[in-house]
């Protein structure tokens, strides 16, 4: 049974997931082991059992609505990141990562960040009529795109509804460079176009390998596919000449990073010639969600593991200091930087990372895009 009370507790009180937690049965397949009500509410759900609905509970689907955007391009003014503007051709994502630091946005559109955002998906359709217009201003000047930073381009859906490949093919025709960060060996789907865009250093590829560990994988991100196709990816890619950065994100203490240097070699060994890591971050609502995630997989390690977390984010579950808020600080951080450092090293990837160009952009003529 479900009920509702006014004035959702979005303090330290949102910490109490289990009021908010659905059978794992209807969940199963899927990351998030709660779905609790958004910071913005007004109104919050707790389900509990009253002894009335004795029948299975119904499996959770994904839902895909269309959003209508008024512009495609997001800009950022980090300075702790490499681009100043990204694409993402979906909000939430059906991979299910429990870790996902995008998982907050989804308060934003009424929804929760837990179960809601790897089953209440939304679309963009006129991304690629969107992308045309805003490349084609006179005004527009070129920099790399960096395309999935919030959600995985090469989600499920992505099969059906074939926006990445879309803005791909624009951005080719554009001549436009573009970073991709996703997890999903789908993006082997589109070598035709990529190819074409490695051949005059416009693309370069990231693919996240969280671990090696497939049961890890499955509990962690349950939706994404399993490690051995991400490195087919990396070697695939690899070979067809696209240059591919392996990421070893997040690196959560006490659980995966132990695997650091192994996720680091068998990518190398596979061609990847760039290799970076993040360290968990648990902004918002994300905090609770983790801890309640490790509450029912991993309750052992959950206080390390926190105590690990708090002690790189200055005593809090997340820093969001520029500078810090990827790779944390203190005596723990240090140290997963400076393995990072030492397997680089040790294993031959470049010192310098590869630079897109951006003297090739051309705003194509209506005439000239017949062809």
């Amino acid at each position: 049974m479900e009920t509702e009370s006014p004035d959702a507790d979005t303090g330290e009180g949102a910490r109490r997931l289990a009021t908010t937690t659905r059978p794992s049965d209807a969940r199963r397949g899927r990351g998030a082991t709660a779905n609790p009500t958004g910071r913005f509410e007004t109104i919050s759900r707790e389900i509990f059992d009253d002894g009335w609905e004795a029948v299975a509970p119904t499996p959770l689907r994904t839902m895909v609505t269309a959003e209508r955007a008024r512009s495609l391009i997001t800009r950022n003014t980090s300075p702790d990141i490499s681009f100043d503007r990204s694409i993402n051709p979906y909000r939430g994502c059906e991979h299910g990562c429990v870790y996902c630091f995008a998982r907050p946005n989804h308060a934003y559109v009424g929804l929760s960040p837990g179960l809601d955002f790897e089953t209440r998906l939304f679309h963009k359709p006129d991304a690629v009529k969107l992308l045309t217009s805003e490349l084609s201003a006179p005004a527009y000047r070129p920099a790399t795109i960096a395309l999935g930073t919030a959600t995985d381009p090469y989600q499920p859906i992505e099969r059906e509804h074939r926006l990445t490949r879309g803005i791909l093919e624009v951005l080719g025709r554009f001549r436009h460079p573009v970073g991709i960060v996703t997890k999903s060996n789908l993006v082997v789907r589109d070598l035709d176009l990529l190819t074409d865009l490695a051949r005059d250093d416009l693309v370069k590829v990231a693919v996240s390998v969280t671990t090696l560990d497939p049961d890890l994988a499955r509990r962690l991100e349950p939706r994404a596919p399993h490690p051995k196709k991400r490195l087919e990816a990396i070697e695939r890619l690899s070979a067809a000449g696209i240059p591919v950065m392996v990421i070893a994100a997040p690196v959560i203490p006490s659980l995966n990073d132990h695997e650091i240097e192994a996720i680091l070699t068998a990518a190398r060994e596979r061609g990847a010639r760039e290799a970076n890591h993040v360290l968990l971050r648990l902004p918002l609502e994300l905090d609770a969600l983790v801890d309640d995630w490790f509450a029912e997989h991993y309750p052992g390690r959950r206080a390390h593991v926190m105590s690990l977390v708090r002690q790189a984010r200055g005593g809090r579950a997340y820093d969001a200091t520029y500078g810090r808020r990827m790779v944390g600080a203190g005596a723990y951080a240090d140290l997963i930087v400076r393995r990072m450092r030492l397997a680089r090293r040790r294993l031959g990837y470049p010192e310098e990372r590869l630079k897109l160009r951006t003297d090739l952009f051309v705003r194509p003529t209506a005439q000239l895009s017949l062809f």
